[in-house]
């Protein structure tokens, strides 16, 4: 399957997308997408043949529970509504708790590496069958951009990424931004990486931009493609020639001119590094192993670890043993920045009402809160944790946030919210 040079697509830079020249395939976030109906530029880009694919962020196959059906299920429609050859996700776990550890559930709100363990590629296999059970079309895998490292793994990453392959036939979406990622955050060589995994199993590549802060190398998606990022992608063509290649670009858009300097840059990199040996045999071609149970144990001991790691990110509870604690600071810091970040975005309404206060204000209440909802919750969340603790300051200001709150609470609310409620009606009514 050719898919050849694309972009992701997102809504704010819809015009840009449709109007740039030469671009085979787009990619979309398939959780900002409905599942029955499409945006209109998405209509217009498949009317003129451009192959749209649904890129999943929200599955968490790499962690302990089995795949959620309700999100399978509503992958697998927009799958269906796009008519897409494949779909994708990716390597990594995004929540964590729950019945398997008898704690609250924790949401992430970000992708986080998977242990490059036994026990959780046993998982990790048997989640991805589910979900290849579940959808219509392929499903290819992404690796991801990590700032931490899990102690005693026992597979490198590119063992780790061919082990999957070889046990589910799951084809591979690999991410030369987070290749170079890893190499200064974690020192893990790319090309060591690239020698390892099966790059026969590719189905396309991601391109990306970031910026590095103190020898930690962020993985924005909001900065221009960097030549070391270039320099990787050669690496890979030198290897393979690679069905498809997607530049990716997530926030601080920059106009249609760079965005297709960009491409120009990434064509003349997959045209001066060509492949300088056979990559040999199409193992992913071949017929994929037998599936193996879970050993016993393998979920719970998951399931365990990654809730230890991710209630000391987002709830402040002491670092596993064997963490870097400086890192896990760093990582905890941009968890609650994407929050932040994120939040605005769903609540555009929040930052204007609050004002240069937001961020702070934001940041303070994510140290102590977890995400357990999703990002709209969230919203609801910070917006009574204002309102309760007196903010804002301002009088029309409160009297603004306390409108768009009750707008939102639902027909419901706990007993705790509607203390809430009353507290605002006196606000509004001047008592």
């Amino acid at each position: 399957m050719e898919l050849g040079i694309g972009i992701g697509w997102r809504p704010e830079i819809a015009d840009e997308v449709e109007a740039l020249t030469g671009i085979d395939w787009v990619e979309a976030v398939a959780e900002n997408l409905c599942a029955d109906h499409l945006p209109d530029s998405l209509l217009r880009l498949r009317e003129r043949g451009v192959t749209v694919v649904p890129h999943g962020v929200a599955l968490g196959l790499g962690g302990a529970d089995r795949p959620d059906p309700d999100r399978l299920a509503g992958l697998a429609a927009r799958a269906e509504l796009l008519g897409t050859p494949l779909v994708t996700e990716h390597i990594a776990f995004v929540r964590a708790g729950g019945p398997l550890t008898a704690s609250p559930r924790l949401e992430a709100g970000h992708l986080l590496p998977v242990p490059r363990t036994w026990d959780a590629l046993d998982v990790l296999c048997e989640n991805v069958r589910i979900a290849q059970d579940s959808l219509p079309v392929p499903l290819a895998l992404e690796n991801i951009a990590a700032l931490i490292t899990w102690p005693d793994e026992e597979l490198t990453e590119g063992q780790f990424l061919a082990e999957l392959v070889e046990r589910t036939g799951v084809r591979l979406l690999i991410d030369v931004a987070n290749l170079h990622t890893n190499h200064v955050n974690l020192g893990q060589d790319p090309a060591k990486a690239l020698d390892e995994l099966p790059v026969e199993a590719i189905a396309y590549v991601h391109v990306a931009g970031g910026v590095e802060k103190n020898g930690v190398w962020h993985d924005t998606h909001a900065h221009p493609v960097s030549a070391p990022v270039l320099e990787v992608l050669a690496e890979l063509r030198s290897r393979v020639d690679p069905p498809g290649v997607l530049l990716e670009r997530d926030d601080a858009f920059p106009p249609a001119g760079e965005l297709a300097g960009e491409l120009d840059a990434i064509r003349a990199t997959l045209r001066k590094a060509a492949p300088s040996a056979d990559p040999g045999p199409d193992r992913a071609a071949q017929r994929k192993a037998a599936p193996t149970p879970v050993p016993a144990g393998a979920r719970d001991r998951t399931a365990v670890a990654q809730t230890a790691l991710l209630s000391a990110l987002v709830a402040g509870t002491p670092a596993p043993e064997g963490f870097d604690h400086r890192r896990l600071r760093v990582q905890s810091r941009a968890l609650a920045a994407k929050r932040a970040d994120v939040v605005a975005k769903v609540a555009p309404e929040l930052p204007e009402i609050l004002g240069d206060g937001y961020r702070a204000a934001f940041l303070a209440y994510a140290g102590s809160r977890p995400m357990s909802g999703g990002y709209r919750r969230d919203a609801l969340n910070f917006a009574e944790h204002v309102l309760i603790a007196g903010g804002p300051a301002d009088p029309a200001a409160r009297r603004r946030l306390t409108y768009w709150w009750q707008d939102r609470a639902g027909a419901r609310p706990t007993r705790r919210t509607t203390r809430l409620v009353r507290a605002a009606r006196a606000v509004l009514v001047g008592k």
